[in-house]
């Protein structure tokens, strides 16, 4: 028998930000996501205020190619014609585009380096949550590296070799240091951090016009 889920539901209250440009061209806008915000319109009504509704009234031509989580910040690419929309969204799917994530964990993680290769799956009594699942779940690859450690906690760098949905929380949890801050998987965190500890920081790919290998840095806020 399928259960509710007994994940609550969150409070949209999108942060009131100029948007952040990072780079543009004929072809490409990029763009620093703030945390807070969806990238694209939520199924509720309260929800319509996202990133690309605010990209496209200042930039009309402005087509999604890839999302991130409305709690993460960070690097995003919009296109501007149907054909680097094509272009950009095969870069993704076929795995060339590149992308770096820096997060803060809880705990001390050891050692310095490592590798998370754990399936992924939707854990359904408890959407929107994800799960390991090694019977039905789809391969996950995460690298992570120790930046430093302080009281408490841990910064890391993640790149993400699959893109799994929710795959970077998943696999942090799994190693028994969650992101700090994540309202689904480290509640107990969130009233003090008051945001998902977690920033995409780069993202590199090949431009859609020039074919020229490309990459674009978001500074990090916390």
């Amino acid at each position: 028998m399928h259960r509710p889920s007994l994940i609550p539901d969150f409070d949209y209250d999108p942060p009131d930000t100029p948007l952040s440009i990072l780079h543009e061209d004929a072809a490409i806008i990029v763009v620093d996501k703030p945390a807070g915000l969806l990238t694209v319109p939520g199924k509720l009504a309260d929800r319509q205020d996202c990133l690309v509704t605010r990209l496209q009234a200042a930039r009309w031509d402005a087509l999604t190619v890839h999302r991130l989580d409305c709690d993460t910040s960070g690097v995003i690419i919009f296109a501007r014609t149907k054909q680097a929309q094509g272009f950009l969204g095969q870069e993704f799917e076929q795995r060339r585009a590149q992308k770096t994530y820096i997060a803060r964990l809880k705990g001390r993680l050891e050692p310095d380096a490592g590798t998370v290769n754990l399936p992924i799956g939707s854990d359904w009594d408890y959407r929107p949550r994800q799960k390991v699942d090694p019977v039905h779940g789809r391969p996950a690859v995460t690298d992570w590296q120790v930046i430093d450690r302080s009281d408490g906690e841990t910064r890391v760098r993640l790149t993400p070799h699959t893109g799994r949905s929710h795959q970077l929380r998943v696999h942090m949890l799994a190693l028994g240091h969650p992101i700090l801050g994540d309202q689904i998987y480290a509640p107990e965190t969130r009233a003090e951090y008051g945001r998902l500890m977690l920033h995409a920081e780069t993202l590199a790919l090949h431009h859609p016009t020039s074919r020229d290998w490309v990459s674009f840095t978001a500074p990090v806020p916390f």
